[in-house]
């Protein structure tokens, strides 16, 4: 396909001229602070002077807000409009429910920066279900019944569904952020080898859900049930924002040790972990007594986890990434 060459009317050289999109630092004082801003400019290619060209203020206007949202911790326009999707709630009724003033998050769709103690109230409600909850029944009787009615129901469930723990979430966050798109199976298996990873090379475990041995290897459950309800890439999911920057709670050693996994065992497809698993002591131990096609919640204990990987670690050494690929290499042989 041939490239579409980008022409505008060059005030310098007074006529059409072809130009380029580049990348400038700015220096701009917001309420006397001055912040640093990294926006697009298009430059003439004949006199290398900057260009005017339509639609280029609107976009370092966009391009400005988004980098001081950054800057400042600030809940953005796509968060606020997510907030609205997940709990079915429209601008003025989640404005009261939230305790602001009735046009207040009309404002802020419009353009209008919150305030931070504003921001932190929204970023809590979308980061936590229950929170949600909470400030719904708080104002319930400055909204309409019918929305309060819908919007609870809707937190009541959200809040169910992520009945899993505050490090699991963490854990989940960091894994999505660190691989693009993952499959269910993929993920069951990566959360077991980051559990078995975390006694091997912490000793001790990095999250304290329990694991199941189900026909197609290690599952927790619970992350299980949270997933069927998502689209089949969660982070198409507007309720995906949940988990948003949560891996921020996981200390160096921690985050150590899904990094080792997430560049070794996520190489491979969910398939094939299975494979492995179905090889590994703490799966065969809990399917004792099994046959295949039959369903089984009995538990992977941590137990066998910790004294299965701390073995293995002995004679792969888990600690680096060529150690763990030749446990691998000679798990699938």
């Amino acid at each position: 396909m041939e490239k579409k060459v980008k022409v505008d009317f060059c005030t310098t050289c007074r006529k059409n001229t072809e130009y380029n999109l580049q990348k400038q630092n700015i220096k701009k004082v917001i309420r006397n602070k001055e912040y640093a801003f990294n926006i697009t400019s298009a430059v003439c290619k004949q006199c290398k002077k900057e260009m005017n060209i339509p639609g280029l203020i609107d976009l370092n206007i966009k391009e400005i807000d988004e980098q001081y949202r950054k800057y400042e911790d600030i809940v953005t326009i796509d968060d606020i409009e997510k907030l609205m999707n997940i709990y079915d709630i429209g601008k003025s009724p989640l404005s009261l429910a939230l305790g602001f003033g009735e046009i207040t998050i009309t404002r802020y769709l419009a353009g209008q920066i919150p305030s931070k103690e504003y921001s932190d109230i929204i970023k809590d409600v979308l980061s936590n279900p229950s929170n949600m909850k909470r400030k719904l029944n708080e104002n319930k009787d400055k909204i309409a019944p019918v929305t309060y009615d819908k919007s609870i129901k809707i937190a009541i469930k959200l809040e169910e569904l992520f009945s899993v723990s505050e490090k699991m979430l963490s854990v989940l966050s960091y894994v999505f952020e660190s691989i693009e798109e993952i499959t269910p199976l993929a993920l069951q298996k990566l959360l077991y080898f980051i559990q078995g990873l975390s006694y091997a090379l912490n000793d001790r475990p990095m999250f304290l859900d329990e694991c199941c041995a189900w026909v197609h290897g290690p599952v927790y459950p619970k992350v299980y049930s949270l997933f069927k309800n998502f689209k089949y890439n969660p982070i198409d999911d507007d309720r995906f924002v949940i988990f948003k920057k949560r891996g921020i709670n996981l200390n160096e050693n921690e985050r150590k040790v899904i990094d080792l996994v997430v560049n070794t065992f996520g190489e491979y497809s969910g398939k094939v972990l299975e494979k492995i698993t179905h090889t590994e002591k703490p799966w065969v131990i809990a399917r004792k007594g099994y046959f295949d096609d039959v369903p089984s919640y009995e538990l992977i204990t941590n137990s066998d986890i910790k004294s299965y990987f701390k073995e293995m670690n002995k004679i792969y050494d888990f600690s680096s990434k060529e150690g763990i690929k030749e446990y691998i290499k000679e798990k699938i042989k």
